[in-house]
């Protein structure tokens, strides 16, 4: 496939409900996209960055810088046997994973639709439904959050998550484990706390958790395998691990027992079915987490989640949870089981709503071949 074209579109996209966790309360989401075509065809793909570089060093406007000073030169113009072939012609840039994705992953959209597959399928997926969870934001008090749960398992979905911080943990998962105390339920502190709230964290042990995720700092390995000694309940690394040498450096030292692949955070589908294929041959439960993605981004979440290894419910949710309206169609949606069967028509899956996002852009540029 020859590429000819890239089209960023950079949108503002209001939430529903504003969602907060340890870094901040996100009101309207900006979203950058990724149209891009190759032999005719087009491929779309969403950076998942958010608005600042808060959740790791990108964002979404140092994404777009990237992609057009150093990613789009280096792939404009030129001839792809296959998709995964583009992280060759990213090896000179170092870092910049969402950025990667935004144009790799609209590659294998574009490859699906050439060899007439879905996308799932393309990528060595064997689900045609997949378990989903659900990501609940900071509430204000337990009994505010009692209230979203229920309402999420009346819906359907099989893990339920709760973002945690200091002084919003104990009295929360105390209150949703006694109401609840089958669920699957998880914690997600996005890097609140340090070696020295260790004591806090071995409390977390009562309460029959699924795992811990990402309790220490952003960029860290080392201490958290220095904490998994002393808890019960598995770590799961999220934000530390950017591509297969931290899954493999993680796994060695026993920093956790359960890995979050997010397609951005570890640079595409080919960094991706990496990791996913050494987790799965030692046994590491695997899980797409999610960024707060529009229909876009979601539908490359499902793709991805049909991997092999993928054994735990991810976030991906229904479009409705967030958005009035989602630039894909038919929107995602959970079945009362709590699952999401997986589009089995060539590509994405999806349609994109043209129309609506012209409506939504706010910047708009064109990459051309010469």
């Amino acid at each position: 496939m020859r590429v000819e074209s890239i089209t960023l579109r950079k949108l503002r996209m209001r939430l529903k409900a504003p969602f907060e966790t340890s870094f901040g309360i996100t009101h309207d989401r900006p979203v950058l996209l990724v149209e891009l075509q190759a032999d005719g065809v087009t491929g779309w793909s969403e950076v998942t960055a958010t608005e600042g570089p808060f959740y790791n060093s990108e964002s979404i406007d140092i994404a777009g810088l990237v992609i057009r000073e150093f990613l789009a030169p280096r792939i404009l113009g030129k001839s792809l046997a296959c998709a995964s072939e583009a992280r060759c012609y990213f090896s000179a840039v170092r870092g910049h994973e969402m950025a990667r994705a935004g144009i790799e992953n609209a590659l294998w959209d574009i490859e699906a639709q050439q060899r007439s597959l879905p996308l799932a399928r393309l990528i060595g997926g064997t689900q045609t439904e997949i378990a989903c969870g659900v990501s609940l934001g900071l509430q204000s008090t337990p009994e505010q959050l009692l209230d979203k749960v229920a309402a999420e398992v009346a819906a359907g979905y099989q893990r339920i998550k709760i973002k945690i911080k200091p002084g919003a943990d104990l009295a929360y998962i105390s209150a949703v484990r006694k109401a609840f105390p089958h669920i699957r339920l998880s914690v997600d502190a996005n890097s609140a706390y340090t070696l020295d709230d260790a004591p806090l964290l071995r409390q977390f042990d009562d309460f029959n958790l699924l795992m811990i995720e990402q309790p220490l700092w952003w960029d860290d390995i080392y201490n958290h395998a220095k904490l998994q000694k002393q808890l019960k309940t598995w770590i799961c690394l999220d934000e530390s691990i950017h591509h297969l040498r931290d899954a493999q450096t993680a796994i060695g030292l026993q920093a956790c027992g359960v890995i979050n692949i997010k397609l951005g955070r570890v640079g595409g589908y080919s960094s991706a079915r990496d990791i996913q294929a050494y987790c799965l041959g030692r046994n590491i439960p695997a899980w797409c987490g999610g960024m707060l993605e529009c229909g876009i981004g979601r539908a490359h979440n499902i793709a991805v989640s049909t991997l092999p290894g993928y054994t735990l419910p991810g976030d991906v949710s229904a479009s409705q949870r967030y958005w009035a309206e989602d630039v894909i169609e038919p929107e995602v949606t959970v079945t009362p089981q709590g699952t999401i069967r997986v589009p089995q028509t060539p590509g994405l899956g999806y349609h994109v709503r043209h129309k609506l996002i012209e409506r939504w852009t706010v910047e708009k540029e064109i990459l051309r071949a010469i």
